[in-house]
């Protein structure tokens, strides 16, 4: 099977830099492999029927962190990689620095696993040293993006999130890709302030999806107040003159997301509240929701995003979507969900992101399994993956979101 506009990506890993291919998108080998890997029968023929068709950008393709599953996350390199792919939105996890500046981090305190910074001089500043694994202790650093400033953490280079908890040096416990990732790509990790990714973004001809991450550091931090963060990530977007509408503002902290709705309603309007199963969480069970969806919609929120496994479940031998998901839709919530292709191969019953329906995963061709429930039993309006171009592939060939 050959794919319309598919080079493969050893070209794209270099040019990335320029120009921006804003109007191009290449899907690669991937999709046409999960399809060979699939069972036979309607999907697998309707998905195959597609493998001429000319992708297009599609907003329910979305970038999560950009193409993390083989560049290092939020790096530019990533977020060209996803666009690439025809991500129609793309995501920048927002994180601050000592100088209150707002920079693309999964966590703030993430910069021991996602950069190199262990191996400068800035490792000295982090919150906790590195400490090697010596017996049963295992080796352990905290490096946040509230310990240096942005000019420092500029000088960063992103690299794939990994850590080699048994390492007994810097370099050891730097090297911990897991074996169904790369590190091919990870030469190169242009990291970016949040400003800076609205600008990108914008050249890419791609929409907009931040997370404001919950800090690691008691707030206020300096003066800084959880309002103060807030709104500071909505007022980079206002300055950028980026429509609200192009905007999809993320948290998992639901205070934020009504500080959105009263403080900004242009934005909070599509403001999104993620959440994710714990405790005794049952898709199937009412009682182990803590969510009240009727009440959510009262407050304003319109997009709810819970993790996979809360919306699919494999109760009846097959993946179907689960009464998690029949009820938020019942109630009026638009959803998204997270995150496809971020568990690697899907025979060790993909990880914690399937574990509500995992006896039900045969192959790799499941993830497109997965992902038609989601589209059209659970009626997703989006899906976060870390190869968005498996995600496109299945939006142009079934018509969902595109641009």
């Amino acid at each position: 099977m050959l794919l319309k506009s598919s080079c493969a990506f050893g070209a794209l890993a270099l040019t990335l830099a320029a120009p921006a291919f804003a109007d191009r998108i290449e899907l690669g080998p991937r999709p046409a492999y999960l399809i060979s890997q699939m069972t036979d029968g309607p999907l697998k023929d309707k998905l195959a029927s597609c493998s001429d068709m000319e992708p297009v950008r599609s907003d329910f393709s979305i970038g999560h962190r950009g193409a993390a599953l083989m560049f290092p996350e939020h790096t530019a390199q990533s977020y060209r990689a996803a666009a690439l792919m025809g991500a129609g939105i793309v995501e920048c996890d927002v994180a601050f620095t000592a100088d209150k500046e707002l920079v693309c981090r999964h966590a703030q305190n993430d910069l021991h696993t996602t950069t190199n910074i262990l191996a400068t001089d800035l490792a000295g500043d982090c919150t906790t040293g590195f400490t090697p694994a010596q017996g049963d202790a295992k080796a352990a650093a905290e490096c946040r993006t509230s310990d240096i400033t942005l000019a420092e953490f500029k000088t960063l280079n992103g690299k794939m999130d990994a850590a080699n908890a048994a390492a007994t040096d810097v370099a050891g416990y730097m090297d911990g890709t897991a074996g169904w990732r790369t590190d091919l790509y990870a030469t190169t990790g242009t990291v970016m302030s949040h400003a800076e990714s609205i600008a990108l973004f914008k050249e890419l001809g791609v929409k907009f999806t931040p997370e404001l991450k919950t800090p690691a550091v008691d707030m206020p931090f300096d003066g800084f107040t959880q309002a103060d963060y807030a709104q500071k990530m909505i007022d980079e977007y206002k300055a950028a003159g980026i429509p609200a509408s192009d905007v999809w503002a993320q948290s998992f902290n639901l205070e934020d997301v009504l500080y959105w709705i009263n403080n900004a309603p242009e934005f909070g309007a599509q403001a999104v509240y993620l959440v994710e199963l714990g405790g005794d969480f049952n898709e199937q069970d009412k009682a182990t929701w803590k969510e009240d969806f009727d009440a959510l919609k009262a407050q304003g929120v319109n997009y709810l995003a819970p993790s996979m496994n809360m919306l699919l479940t494999d109760a009846h031998g097959k993946i179907e979507a689960s009464e998690y998901a029949k009820a938020a839709k019942a109630s009026g919530l638009k959803l998204i969900s997270w995150t496809l292709e971020r568990s690697g191969p899907l025979a060790n019953g993909g990880g914690w992101y399937f574990q509500t329906a995992k006896d039900a995963l045969h192959t790799d061709g499941d993830y497109f399994t997965v992902l038609d429930v989601l589209a059209q039993e659970v009626g997703i309006e989006g899906m976060f993956s870390d190869w968005p171009a498996t995600v496109t592939y299945y939006a142009s060939c079934m018509g969902k979101g595109t641009n």
